[in-house]
């Protein structure tokens, strides 16, 4: 397939998911029964993130004028090990090597069988040339080029599998928040999506936040208390049970508003149902915590201008941009001078 009738497919793929589909939803319930945390919501809110920010016609045609992408080339055979954390989290890069015009070998997640080869048939119904592109596999083998993603742990295990093939490895990282105390009550709500849309569950959402010395904490519990509905979803409860019966046996200090706790503590990776916060006395300071900690951080809120580094306006950590790389490496560059 030449470029053209690649993008023209995407195209039309994401006409077809911001329209109705009656077997895309019984898809929906069949996933949020296999996966608790996969509510219909959940997945609704990340299929509608991929039709108008990734399958739209001006982002997508402003992403692919960045690269010289060939209209035909040599494809190579990528192997994508998908992560589960999130519905569809693993899509973005089967379009970056579709895009590409290369081939991919996708081992899907056990938490997330069923949306991606959906989608997929959906493509090839649209295009029947794309069904090339796509194998959907059990063993990950013969492949020229791999991408991976999963904890730090898994990640270990990545190189060693994979360390021989050109390759992009994902490991944790998790989103953060530098608050002033001068954010409104409208952005503090707009940061509550930042910390409990998908239930935290995705290295976009914010797991830490970095206050200035003497915070009030009020206005900011206040604020995300109107997400308390959260609460009556059963495993997300039993995830702040437990975490509150533990601070209180290990007599830990903890803020609370009913749907979150809050712990003052320097890891940058949170517990379901809690938010990590440290405090800082000088700004200049902060951006060199910030810098030193690169490596596990995914993104950055703040007010514009309150650092140097690129942050997100509140409420738009899960909302990236074709542009905004996942661990900040270029995935099209990497497939495009394989």
């Amino acid at each position: 397939m030449q470029l053209s009738a690649r993008i023209n497919a995407l195209l039309k793929l994401g006409e077809h998911l911001r329209a109705e589909d009656e077997y895309l939803m019984a898809v929906m319930h069949r996933s949020s029964f296999h996966n608790p945390w996969f509510t219909i919501e959940n997945q609704e809110q990340a299929i509608a993130a991929i039709a108008q920010r990734f399958l739209a016609e001006a982002p997508l045609r402003e992403w692919t004028s960045k690269y010289d992408i060939p209209d035909e080339n040599q494809p190579q055979t990528i192997g994508l090990v998908m992560a589960g954390n999130l519905p569809l989290v693993g899509f973005y890069d089967v379009l970056c090597v579709f895009v590409a015009g290369h081939k991919a070998k996708i081992k899907l997640s056990d938490k997330d069988p069923y949306l991606l080869p959906y989608l997929l048939k959906l493509l090839s119904n649209i295009d029947p040339s794309t069904a090339n592109y796509f194998e959907l596999i059990e063993r990950m083998r013969d492949v020229d080029a791999v991408i991976a993603t999963g904890s730090n742990n898994s990640a270990r295990y990545f190189e060693a599998y994979f360390g021989k093939y050109p390759h992009i490895i994902r490991k944790n990282r998790n989103g953060v928040a530098v608050l002033t105390g001068t954010e409104s009550a409208d952005e503090l709500h707009k940061l509550g999506h930042d910390i409990f849309r998908y239930f935290g569950l995705g290295c976009r959402n914010v797991a830490k936040l970095y206050l200035p010395r003497g915070y009030n904490f009020h206005p900011l519990l206040e604020a995300l208390h109107e997400y308390r509905d959260i609460i009556l979803h059963q495993k997300y409860k039993n995830n702040f049970d437990y975490n509150f019966a533990l601070y209180i046996l290990n007599k830990v200090q903890y803020q609370a508003n009913g749907c979150i706790l809050m712990i003052e503590e320097p890891s940058l990776q949170s517990r379901i149902a809690a938010l990590h916060y440290e405090y800082y006395d000088d700004i200049s300071q902060l951006e060199l915590e910030l810098e030193r900690r690169a490596e596990e951080i995914q993104c950055i809120i703040a007010q514009p201008g309150i650092i140097s580094a690129k942050t997100f306006p509140f409420g738009k950590s899960q909302q990236p941009e074709l542009w905004d790389y996942p661990d900040g490496v270029d995935s099209m560059a990497f497939l495009l001078q394989l």
